[in-house]
């Protein structure tokens, strides 16, 4: 009887050997090719390729790749600060550039968030530059003054946007809704620019670090003017909304603009998840003030990233990696 059974067996040690055989050249293979299970991967929401979002998260991903074991992050092009709140809000971003005011309405359930579920797994890792409300018209257009958009085709910003938000509340404090314009069109910073060159709409509000390559784009191909917003207009806006700064963009920011331009601001922001590694906030943190020439390089506005800065204006709990980061540096919100 075991004298029969012993070709089984033989064949069974045959089948273990090939198996065992595999997995040892699979295991071989992955430790050639590089493949390594406690890789990190790091979705940086950006904004679209027109903005300031987009250059500032590419160059944060090289730092990124570059600096701390482990992580290989990319910038992703994405609709910006509404859309990036639903991504860190669903776990499908570890960084997003945010606005502050839209990371305020989110958390809070109010303004482009009222009637919604409040989004409270976000917390805050650093506040990076000031993001300036630009409102640029057509040399055509006549159109010199806020008041002055009345009865015009104006884009106001992508629907839900942070552009949007600041568009209604700029007109509101000159008496206006969007009622009063000609045409209200919800349109990106591309599809705004594209639309003054060809003079399908009269004006458009644009929000973003300054220079802004759309706009840049547009002025030096078209005659645009920069349309200011009044002294006492500034004011009230920064009474109705806390998180305004007053500003100007400095004449010779753009091709053909001759004087400093008042107007306001509010702050981008880099949000991750409440729940994301305290470890990897940490570095990260630590990575983005320690390698911000290399973001200055890149774009204008990471010589705006400054560690003594990084918590003012924050509108949301800062996550205790960052806060760790900061504790060190003696840094207080």
């Amino acid at each position: 009887m075991f004298k029969r059974s012993l070709p089984k067996v033989l064949i069974l040690v045959l089948l273990v050997s090939l198996i065992t055989g595999c997995s040892s050249k699979e295991s071989t293979d992955d430790k050639e090719t590089g493949a390594d299970d406690s890789t990190r991967y790091i979705s940086i929401a950006t904004g679209g390729t027109a903005g300031t979002y987009y250059p500032l998260g590419g160059a944060l991903a090289k730092i990124f790749n570059d600096n701390i074991d482990g992580v290989t992050a990319n910038a992703q092009a994405t609709g910006a600060s509404t859309e990036n709140v639903g991504l860190i809000a669903e776990g499908e971003a570890e960084v997003a550039f945010i606005q502050n005011d839209i990371t305020y309405y989110a958390f809070t359930g109010t303004e482009t968030f009222e009637g919604k579920d409040k989004i409270e797994n976000m917390r805050g890792m650093a506040m990076i530059y000031p993001e300036l409300v630009q409102i640029l018209a057509t040399k055509e257009s006549n159109i010199k003054s806020v008041d002055d958009l009345r009865g015009k085709k104006v884009a106001i910003g992508a629907p839900g946007s942070g552009v949007e938000a600041n568009a209604r509340q700029v007109l509101a404090v000159h008496g206006m809704t969007y009622d009063d314009l000609g045409k209200a069109d919800y349109l990106s910073f591309n599809e705004a620019a594209d639309q003054l060159k060809n003079k399908q709409i009269d004006a458009a509000f644009i929000t973003a670090g300054i220079p802004t390559s759309a706009v840049t784009e547009v002025a030096q191909t078209s005659d645009i003017v920069m349309i200011p917003i009044e002294k006492d207009k500034i004011t009230e806006l920064i009474d109705r909304y806390p998180y305004y700064t007053e500003v100007d963009i400095p004449k010779g920011t753009y091709n053909g603009q001759e004087h400093d331009n008042p107007t306001v601001a509010v702050m981008a922001m880099l949000v991750v998840p409440e729940d994301l590694d305290e470890e990897l906030v940490y570095n990260m943190t630590k990575t983005l003030f320690e390698h911000k020439q290399e973001i200055a390089d890149t774009h204008d506005r990471g010589n705006d990233i400054q560690l003594e800065t990084a918590l003012i204006g924050m509108p949301i709990e800062v996550h205790p990696g960052a806060q760790r980061y900061y504790d060190e540096k003696g840094i207080n919100k």
